[in-house]
């Protein structure tokens, strides 16, 4: 049974070349301090002109997000990115499997820069591929494999994708996670399936949106043989919940919506789905990223409301909308740590190196994994509804 495998690198030393991250910049880095900063940005976008496109997720600092051409969601940006064929370079500010996800959507001429390499995802990881292909041996050895299709978040990694593609499995998003598991578990009679790599998006879409009970979903630890469950567990499961979570999401307890509701009579609860189910539970409502954005703007003058994501964006919506009050559903400040890897120095060097012709942190996947990725991806956009939507 394997481990989780990932190098320990000292913080500014040393690349996972198997993975392409990496701590190192091959060049001088401008300093945090330098004034120049965003004159800089400007200078090298204005050089770039139309060879550039810059996609800025969500999550990303304020100081980055400014200079994006588009924000959104993971998914969307990748899309975002493939409508523009013509741009050279696609600069993602984000993190790496999102870096890998635009790879495969845009054309092979088209150049994806990950600004800092470090700058991963530490819920992706939790589902190596080593792992995930050890849990379906042991899935075969229990007598379930042929029942189980697996589902894995766009929070993955490519090669995880790229499992669920050539066995016939499919990607979904925090928004559509009920119609691929519609999906899914009509592929086979008595289907099961394997949700990659947060359990939390995974037990609340099936229990809150399916009506699946919280008896019929199991969690597989791959850190335990045979992921810590008996073969009559996984044989009565219909959910086999990969043992993963967002470091950020997971954070949020029901002690501080119980807090927050005292303190404010009449508050709004609105969080994302990687959520664990006890907080889900008790907030008024529940979606992803876009929805989160969505609803803030259409609420009425006046409300309040506490929302559980990432702080740069809760700090976001309450600075674009001081009519309404706007509270972080935490105690301590916390930010996605590898989002923030993203800073200015490292945009700035990124984007004078293609200034100067260099291309620097370019993220690849190889065109195996990236054909097995590209059908789990397909299978989700073919998916009716909420498919496109990130």
């Amino acid at each position: 049974m394997s481990i989780v495998d990932l190098p320990l690198l000292p913080l500014g030393k040393g690349r996972d070349l198997d993975a392409e991250r990496g701590v190192e910049c091959p060049g001088d880095l401008p300093m945090a301090s330098d004034p120049s900063l965003v004159a800089r940005v400007r200078a090298a976008k204005e050089a770039l002109g139309e060879r550039v496109f810059v996609l800025g997720h969500h999550y990303q600092r304020d100081e980055v997000i400014q200079f994006a051409d588009v924000t959104g969601d993971s998914f969307k940006l990748a899309r975002d990115a493939a409508a523009r064929p013509d741009a050279e370079f696609i600069v993602f500010c984000g993190v790496h499997f999102m870096a890998e996800s635009a790879d495969i959507l845009t054309s092979p001429s088209q150049r994806v820069v990950l600004p800092d390499l470090a700058a991963g995802c530490s819920m992706a990881d939790m589902a190596r591929l080593r792992q995930v292909e050890d849990a379906w041996d042991a899935l075969a050895d229990a007598g379930v494999q042929d029942t189980v299709v697996p589902v894995t978040y766009m929070n993955s990694s490519a090669d995880i994708k790229a499992f669920c593609g050539r066995n016939g499995g499919v990607v979904c998003t925090s928004s559509n996670a009920d119609v691929a598991l519609e999906w899914a578990f009509g592929q086979k009679p008595g289907a099961k399936v394997l949700f990659l790599p947060d359990q939390h998006l995974g037990r609340n879409t099936a229990v809150l949106q399916m009506g699946i009970g919280l008896d019929e979903c199991v969690v597989w630890d791959p850190r335990l043989p045979g992921g810590g469950l008996s073969p009559e567990e996984l044989r009565r499961a219909r959910m086999i919940l990969w043992k993963g979570h967002c470091s950020v999401h997971g954070r949020f307890s029901e002690d501080v919506v119980d807090e927050l509701r005292a303190a404010h009579p009449g508050i709004n609860v609105l969080v994302h789905p990687e959520c664990r189910h006890e907080v889900v539970l008790k907030a008024d409502l529940v979606g992803s990223t876009e929805f989160i954005i969505t609803t803030i703007e259409a609420a009425a003058p006046g409300t309040v409301w506490a929302v559980g994501t990432e702080l740069n964006l809760v700090k976001r919506l309450a600075d674009a909308h001081p009519d309404k009050t706007i509270v972080f559903l935490d105690r301590d400040v916390c930010y996605c740590s590898t989002m923030d890897r993203i800073d200015l120095p490292h945009l700035v060097w990124a984007l004078e190196s293609l200034v100067a012709g260099t291309v620097v942190n370019q993220v690849t996947v190889d065109p195996e994994t990236e054909a097995e990725a590209l059908v789990a991806l397909q299978r989700m956009l073919a998916l009716p509804g909420r498919s496109h939507r990130a």
